[in-house]
């Protein structure tokens, strides 16, 4: 059966965001910026990645994000995406390696009680309105006052990225947790 995709633009005009049918990940998301990082964890970014000029592939529950390099061309590169979609979902093939990505959460788990209340926060109100534009916003750390956050999809490199990182985020981070003095992306 064929696969409903559907095609976004995304503020981010080196982006965008494909929303498919299926369900993709159980929740959250996932970015790949390298082959070998996609090569581990997931054949369908593997193969996105594999298309001249994908630099970037981020996963989401039911939307697939890719970023393009400064030589690619969105009139040649969506053809190949849409159909590397197509084909590598409508054939069930798997979108993840789920040991592999649960072996990463679980490293990436041992957080302080700051770190908690930081993720909650991005869990619950900051990645799913971000998730709409076809990005994502992960936690790195936080340290001496300071939360380091990666900008992801569409939001790597968004103009109006560094707008939503410190008048949005920061400022209600800032109001929740009074340890956060600074937002910076890393």
């Amino acid at each position: 059966m064929s696969v409903n995709i559907q095609l976004e633009w995304t503020p981010n005009p080196s982006t965008l965001k494909y929303v498919v049918d299926r369900k993709l990940l159980g929740g959250g998301a996932v970015n790949f910026t390298n082959r070998g990082d996609a090569e581990a964890k997931s054949p369908l970014a593997l193969r996105l990645m594999d298309i001249q000029g994908v630099t970037a592939v981020m996963l989401g529950t039911n939307f697939v994000t890719v970023t393009k390099g400064d030589s690619g061309e969105w009139d040649e590169l969506n053809d190949s995406v849409m159909s590397t979609l197509d084909t590598h979902l409508t054939e069930g093939l798997p979108v993840v390696d789920e040991a592999a990505l649960a072996a990463a959460r679980q490293s990436s788990s041992q957080e302080g009680s700051v770190e908690q209340r930081i993720q909650t926060i991005l869990d619950d109100e900051i990645r799913p309105a971000v998730a709409q534009d076809g990005g994502d916003i992960t936690l790195d750390r936080f340290e001496d006052g300071i939360v380091y956050l990666h900008m992801k999809g569409s939001c790597a490199g968004c103009p109006s990225s560094t707008a939503t990182l410190k008048m949005g985020i920061e400022g209600r981070l800032r109001e929740a947790i009074p340890e956060v003095m600074e937002v910076v992306s890393v």
